[in-house]
């Protein structure tokens, strides 16, 4: 599988994200500069990874959502290739309009930084087939702005066609998101937005090892 990061100014993730696909794919993948709009040919994934980019000024993604780079994300998207976005990523994919609905501030005001109960809605996934037999995981989180937002309309859709990914375990959503959602998918099941951290899930030493199904699954949807 071929693999890239993207990098924006503030991202703070990508080191991670870079570890975490040369881990599990055996090859580095390619880290694009925000500015040279140029992902490789024959990409099968293309990461974006947490961090502040551009600082989290206007609203956070909201800057990197215009970078030179997005229209060649989009493309890659559009040609059904996969896309996963981590937190700071996830916020971006829905500034870009890849993923429907925003990320507002934490319920809380907090930040929240901690070991997280994920429950796995579907095994029928290019991000999830590797947990078949599990309901839920562990997953790492780190953010401040995880309030997944969006309008009924629009959450009944995402419910309807099975695109809701991951959510937080039963009591114990830590942000407010609504209907508890973690995570969801692009229409095609292409494009992955979660504020959760499986690339710092690995079982290197982090702790625990629970994300190393998603990147599996993705290797073998590829």
């Amino acid at each position: 599988m071929k693999t890239a990061v993207i990098v924006f100014p503030g991202s703070n993730c990508d080191r991670d994200a870079h570890d975490a696909l040369l881990q599990v794919t055996g090859k580095a993948p390619a880290m694009v500069w925000h500015k040279d709009g140029a992902i490789p040919d024959g990409t099968d994934l293309v990461m974006v990874p947490g961090g502040f980019s551009y600082g989290d000024y206007l609203r956070c993604g909201a800057m990197a959502a215009n970078s030179p780079v997005i229209g060649q994300l989009k493309a890659h998207a559009e040609r059904g290739g996969y896309v996963l976005g981590v937190c700071n990523g996830f916020q971006i994919l829905c500034e870009t309009g890849l993923l429907p609905g925003a990320l507002m501030m934490n319920a809380g005001l907090h930040f929240v930084c901690k070991p997280q109960t994920l429950s796995i809605e579907s095994t029928n996934t290019a991000y999830t087939s590797a947990y078949q037999g599990r309901s839920e995981i562990v997953i790492p989180i780190a953010h401040h702005e995880g309030n997944y937002f969006a309008d009924d309309a629009t959450l009944d859709q995402l419910e309807g066609e099975g695109r809701v990914a991951f959510r937080y375990a039963k009591g114990q959503n830590p942000n407010g998101a609504a209907r508890d959602i973690a995570g969801i998918l692009s229409g095609n099941g292409r494009v992955l937005g979660m504020m959760p951290h499986p690339e710092r899930a690995l079982g290197v030493h982090e702790g625990g090892a629970d994300g190393l199904g998603l990147f599996e699954s993705l290797m073998s949807a590829a």
